[in-house]
Order: C-alpha cells, then sequence, then structure tokens
C-alpha cells in the first residue's frame, strides 16, 4: 500500500490537535468543576483514561466518556493524584525558597531540583498505569518507580517531552493554556503504552528463556 497523501497526513495532525484542545479542555474544566482540590484528582484520571482509549485506537464522544470517567475515579483520583501535586508543591516551595538565599543555598536548591525530577519522571509513569493496569493504589508507586529506574533511556525520553512542552508553554503562553496539559497527557500516555508492551515483552522473553 502506498504511503497517505499530505492532506490525509495533514488531516491526521489536525485531528490530532483538535483532540488534545478537548482533552485539555476538559481537563480544566472538570478540574474546575470539583473546586480544583477535589477536581484536580479524578480529572487527571479521567484524561488519562480518555488518553489511553485514543491510543488504542477507540472511537467515542469525548464529553459523555469524560464525564463517566470522572464520576468512577472521583474517590480513587484523589487518593492517587493529590500527594503527588502535594510533594510537588513542596518541593517546588523549597527550590524557590533556597534560590531567593543564592549561593550560599546551592546545594539544598540542587537536591529540591533533582527530588522534583525525579518524582516528575515516577509520575510519567504512575498516572498511565494507574489506568491500564488494574493495580491497587498502593502498589502504584513501587511498580512506577521500579520501571523508571529499570528503562533509563524511557525515562529520558519521557523527561525530555515534559521539558519540551514546558519550555513552549514558556514562550508562547496561550499555546500553553490551550495544549500543554492535554497534549502531555495524550504524549504521555501513547509512549507509556508501549514501553509497557516493551518491558512485558522482554519480560515474557526472559520468562520463557
Amino acid at each position: 500500500m502506498s504511503s497517505p497523501g499530505w492532506s490525509i497526513k495533514l488531516y491526521d495532525a489536525a485531528d490530532e490537535v483538535v483532540w488534545v484542545m478537548k482533552l485539555n479542555a476538559l481537563w480544566i474544566v472538570f478540574t474546575l468543576l470539583g473546586g480544583v482540590a477535589l477536581g484536580v484528582g479524578p480529572a487527571t484520571l479521567a484524561a488519562y483514561s480518555l488518553a489511553r482509549r485514543r491510543s488504542s485506537g477507540e472511537s467515542f464522544h469525548a464529553l459523555p466518556a469524560f464525564r463517566v470517567a470522572f464520576r468512577r475515579e472521583f474517590r480513587r483520583g484523589s487518593i492517587v493524584v493529590l500527594p503527588l501535586v502535594g510533594a510537588a508543591v513542596v518541593l517546588i516551595g523549597n527550590y524557590l525558597y533556597f534560590a531567593s538565599l543564592g549561593a550560599s543555598a546551592s546545594v539544598p536548591r540542587l537536591a529540591s531540583l533533582v527530588a522534583l525530577v525525579v518524582l516528575g519522571v515516577i509520575a510519567a509513569y504512575l498516572l498511565p498505569m494507574a489506568v491500564h493496569y488494574d493495580l491497587r493504589v498502593r502498589e502504584l508507586l513501587p511498580k512506577a518507580s521500579l520501571v523508571a529506574l529499570a528503562r533509563p533511556a524511557s525515562s529520558l525520553v519521557l523527561l525530555f517531552v515534559a521539558v519540551s512542552i514546558a519550555y513552549v508553554s514558556g514562550k508562547f503562553p496561550v499555546l500553553g493554556i490551550v495544549l500543554a496539559g492535554g497534549g502531555w497527557i495524550q504524549i504521555d500516555t501513547w509512549l507509556c503504552l508501549r514501553f509497557f508492551a516493551e518491558n512485558e515483552a522482554r519480560l515474557h522473553l526472559k520468562g520463557n528463556s
């Protein structure tokens, strides 16, 4: 079969951009509807759930699917996401505080930055894992940490994508508001599903060897 023409590729690219905008808007709206503190957890897991379905080639209506996922993940989403958000807020606060102290606090400032990066990488695996596998909440952090350590190259890819999105969002704030959250969730999910599949295949081969 011949490769798709440029018009088809352009349509597919535009379709992905529109989808990311929808996902981003739904994530923001449902986070706000939950009063932020009670909304960010279920909205985040709902967004990852829809991103997983999209990556798997499913067809669905975004708003009803998001509403159902939000209700389903209301309790578990808060338990999974709020500790991550809380830890990130503390680490960012520490980093800014130590940065304000100047060169004398360079070591704790660097330690806070490293801890924030590690938390971000683990969260990048943990959230797709939460919607992809049937795991208990207490199992997510150890398994996500293990995957992050076992796949340093994949972890660097996720870190590069996150930093790139943050950089573009800083340069173009409007794009950041409209696309950044949904774009990261979709790309993170798409990459992690492939990383998980590769890891399962490797473990399967090792088990049969």
